[in-house]
């Protein structure tokens, strides 16, 4: 996807600039449209807040129609007819492309129910979830009124198009949509930072499998690079990070046990705040452990 300056937006005809927009929210160019005519921007921030007073502003029946514009999440027959190329991407990112069947039926279950009390379709920014928390989700809202949900559709709808939004223009301004996880390794048996160590970060699952989301090694520093999750929100849900220290004290010559008392450390931990920052270091020696949450 390219981006798109927001100068550009501001100086293009009102079709060129509708042409661009129109996907930041299902199937609803209108909006797009609205924004048009209240140019020009100051930056991306005045932008959204501009999108998401245009949907709040909406008489019910129109906000209702835009609602029901979204598809169902994992369901395999709108995925076969077509989805947009944005609820793809935002569907394949929390891995609702490739469930397991006890998954799928799960979500179809959760699906069902949802449109039986609701009459409308179940609206989440998947961008900010993992499978299992969206799973979660569903039933924390089940118990809602419909007025309650036809809120929190809107809270959701407004969160999507801001990852859109990100995705697609160019601002001085950003929008503070995206979260980091970090790590280090600190070798407490010498009393230095840990290279050369690798490292795993798994995304735990209940029903399905788990899937391994970044591998690296440390660096000099004993940190990583680049972070194990950064330029997006960190998807809530359950994660390890598995270090692998036994050859790291071996290259080292330090006297280890045959097989090692430590070989790969697993370290599990949670994430409730997408737009975040989580470090989840590792105080280390070939014979003890500890970690905590940083900043």
């Amino acid at each position: 996807m390219s981006q798109i300056p927001l100068a550009d937006l501001n100086a293009a005809s009102r079709a060129e600039f509708v042409a661009a927009l129109a996907n930041l929210v299902e199937y609803s160019p209108w909006i797009a449209e609205q924004l048009a005519a209240k140019r020009p921007f100051a930056g991306i921030n005045q932008l959204h807040a501009a999108l998401i007073a245009a949907i709040q502003g909406a008489e019910p029946d129109v906000q209702l129609a835009l609602i029901r514009a979204h598809p169902d999440l994992a369901n395999k027959t709108q995925r076969a007819a077509g989805l947009t190329a944005e609820s793809t991407d935002e569907q394949n990112s929390a891995g609702l492309d490739r469930l397991s069947e006890a998954e799928y039926a799960a979500f179809e279950r959760a699906n069902n129910a949802y449109r039986e009390k609701f009459g409308i379709p179940y609206i989440v920014c998947v961008r900010r979830h993992t499978k299992d928390s969206v799973l979660r989700d569903f039933e924390t809202r089940q118990p809602n009124i419909v007025k309650t949900e036809i809120r929190r559709a809107i809270e959701e709808i407004g969160r999507i198009s801001a990852l859109r939004l990100d995705q697609l223009v160019i601002a001085d301004d950003r929008l503070k949509v995206h979260g980091r996880l970090s790590t280090h390794v600190l070798d407490n048996h010498i009393g230095k930072p840990a290279p050369g160590i690798p490292v795993e970060l798994v995304e735990l699952a209940s029903l399905g499998e788990s899937r391994i989301i970044a591998r690296t090694v440390t660096n000099a520093d004993g940190r990583t690079d680049q972070p194990l999750i950064g330029g997006r929100p960190l998807p809530i849900g359950r994660y390890e990070l598995r270090f692998r220290v036994a050859s790291y004290y071996a290259e080292r010559s330090v006297p280890l046990s045959d097989p090692p008392f430590l070989d790969e450390i697993p370290l599990r931990f949670a994430i409730s705040e997408p737009e975040s920052h989580y470090h989840v270091p590792l105080l280390v020696t070939p014979w003890s452990y500890s970690t905590y949450r940083g900043s």
